[in-house]
């Protein structure tokens, strides 16, 4: 049974408060998990749930986006030790993947179970869809926040939601890695075409486009600009995204021997 789940992936996402003040933390409003077959991409088990925070001032009485989550909906939810087994039973000994993963669910994930003194549980491998598409795909998709890669794709409106962002966020990989595929097959035909079908509106990513802002002004905790703020605190191995994207293209060019299911199994070790 733990080598099934070592085998397996889980996609998961936290929504959060956003601290408006000095000493103000960080409350897990909600926590959505898919556990995933890497040998078919299809959902085996899912769990979703609403989080009562410990300081309900920290939550608003109203959301300032349109699914978002209110003080209203979480005063009746459960308290994260009231759902900590369960959370804890669907993360430990399994893949984790998500959008920035690394730099803030890990990190949330971790300072919750501290707070009711249990350990926290621990990944096999870790896959973070920021790190690993930032370098291919970062001049087309714009800032690369999960709505504008979502909206390169024409696969709708972000909701903000913990488990539709993670069913969200594998069908942006299911279309990035298609595309490295197809780019890898005819590189001298596709791996330029991109540039010249870049849409006016979309902002190419760049040190000048990233503006510091007054602490407590809201920003998406999902954000690259975001990321720029928090140490790197979570003990996972990481390399250039240079080398990253080369790890990336030798596995591509190496495809048509071999399984797909072998790619998405190892392909925790790019991080390495």
């Amino acid at each position: 049974m733990k080598q099934e789940m070592a085998n397996e992936i889980v996609f998961f996402d936290l929504e959060t408060n956003v601290p408006r003040k000095a000493g103000q933390k960080f409350w897990v409003l909600e926590f959505g998990a898919m556990v995933v077959c890497p040998r078919k991409l299809v959902e085996l088990e899912s769990y979703c749930t609403l989080i009562r925070p410990g300081d309900l001032t920290a939550v608003g009485v109203k959301s300032g986006r349109v699914h978002g989550i209110t003080r209203g909906a979480v005063l009746e939810a459960p308290s994260f030790e009231e759902v900590a087994d369960k959370i804890f039973g669907i993360l430990n000994g399994r893949i984790w993947a998500g959008h920035n993963i690394r730099r803030f669910d890990c990190v949330r994930i971790r300072e919750a179970f501290k707070e009711i003194d249990r350990p926290a549980p621990e990944p096999v491998g870790l896959i973070d869809s920021l790190g690993v598409l930032t370098e291919k795909f970062g001049r087309r998709a714009g800032n690369m926040k999960m709505a504008s890669l979502a909206t390169y794709f024409g696969l709708g409106e972000q909701k903000h939601r913990s488990l539709d962002d993670v069913r969200m966020n594998l069908e942006v990989l299911k279309h990035c890695a298609t595309v490295l595929f197809l780019e890898s097959s005819l590189p001298n035909v596709l791996e330029d075409q991109w540039q010249h079908d870049l849409s006016p509106s979309i902002t190419t990513r760049s040190k000048s486009n990233i503006k510091s802002k007054p602490y407590g002004e809201e920003i998406s905790r999902k954000s690259p600009s975001s990321v720029l703020t928090h140490h790197r605190v979570v003990p996972y191995p990481t390399g250039s995204l240079r080398q990253m994207t080369e790890k990336v293209k030798i596995m591509l060019r190496n495809a048509r021997n071999t399984p797909l299911n072998n790619l998405i199994k190892h392909s925790h070790t790019l991080l390495r």
